[in-house]
């Protein structure tokens, strides 16, 4: 089985920054290929390489990721399409246009990129990792802000199957999704921006989490990070007993103050919380490409600020700090 996707990458960083990131990336990635050769992967693998090599007239990242027109294709193509991006459900993040087929994920990332963008430097020709990247979509918003390499980092076998299906329509050479996790990740210390985006109040450590992140960094590096928080002073940190809004594994959602805090013991400089925003049932939704339980069925059915475990509805923060 062939993996052309990583000896790309390799080429790419081989006289980069992060070319000593080639000392031990080769072969964490020839480990989690031999461990990939059974199930849905073989299965996805298949129809990647189904999907039909199409005209892509047009190319939009700036204010959504729209890759062709529907007057490209066919309606027999436009069928198969559909048939095969089906196969690749559940889509959580998005959404994606590709050649007028609308792939509306669970959430509106597009949202969520309106609400980071004004904040942060700008990305032209800077060196960008998103740690926990999940299928890729911020990823393409930064492309087009013209970096010089956008690096997704996220183990999870359909997010990279999905990454690889829309980079079918759009291949371009800066762009890549890596399947690994943050803890796979030497201290690089090469990136020019890392992106956390929804992953903090996953991690048993936070503080350890925080580290990596900074350790990807070059020194005046700029950190994007956005996560779940809750209201309170800086020594106010919450753990749900269980589950919160039906996940099971959510660990620490911190006040802004208190993560302020955090990412000051952990070294950074420059910390601003730039946004707060309640997640919406608009924003977060069942859809026809994620036909399962959603924002709708977490919170109290007659109490929409609370969750259905009686906690404090999602409350997301963007924060900015310099390493």
């Amino acid at each position: 089985m062939s993996f052309p996707w990583f000896k790309d990458f390799y080429q790419q960083i081989a006289h980069s920054p992060l070319s000593h990131w080639l000392e031990v990336l080769p072969a964490q990635l020839a480990e989690w290929q031999r461990q990939q050769l059974h199930g849905d992967f073989v299965k996805w693998l298949k129809l990647i390489n189904l999907l039909p090599n199409t005209t892509v007239s047009s190319i939009e990242l700036a204010e959504k990721v729209e890759l062709g027109q529907a007057s490209d294709i066919d309606e027999r193509t436009r069928k198969q399409l559909i048939g095969l991006f089906k196969q690749f459900m559940p889509w959580r993040k998005g959404p994606f246009y590709i050649h007028g087929i609308h792939i509306d994920t669970e959430w509106r990332s597009d949202w969520k990129w309106d609400r980071v963008k004004p904040h942060i430097q700008s990305l032209k020709n800077r060196h960008v990792l998103d740690v926990g990247c999940g299928s890729g979509y911020h990823m393409w918003r930064v492309l087009a802000e013209d970096p010089q390499l956008v690096v997704g980092a996220d183990p999870s076998q359909l997010f990279l199957m999905q990454f690889q299906a829309i980079k079918h329509f759009n291949p371009d050479p800066r762009i890549h999704l890596l399947p690994i996790g943050v803890e796979q990740l030497p201290d690089l210390k090469a990136f020019d921006t890392v992106f956390s985006m929804g992953v903090l109040y996953h991690r048993k450590s936070p503080i350890d989490f925080l580290y990596q992140l900074k350790n990807q960094l070059r020194k005046g590096g700029e950190l994007v990070l956005e996560t779940l928080v809750v209201e309170g002073d800086e020594q106010t940190v919450f753990m749900p007993h269980d589950r919160y809004a039906q996940m099971r594994n959510v660990w620490y959602l911190p006040s802004t103050r208190a993560l302020t805090l955090w990412l000051e013991r952990v070294g950074f400089s420059n910390i601003k919380v730039v946004d707060m925003a309640l997640t919406t049932s608009e924003e977060q939704r069942k859809t026809q490409w994620m036909e399962s339980l959603s924002l709708a069925d977490f919170l109290d059915p007659d109490d929409s600020s609370r969750t259905i475990e009686g906690y404090p509805a999602p409350l997301r923060a963007v924060l900015i700090a310099e390493r």
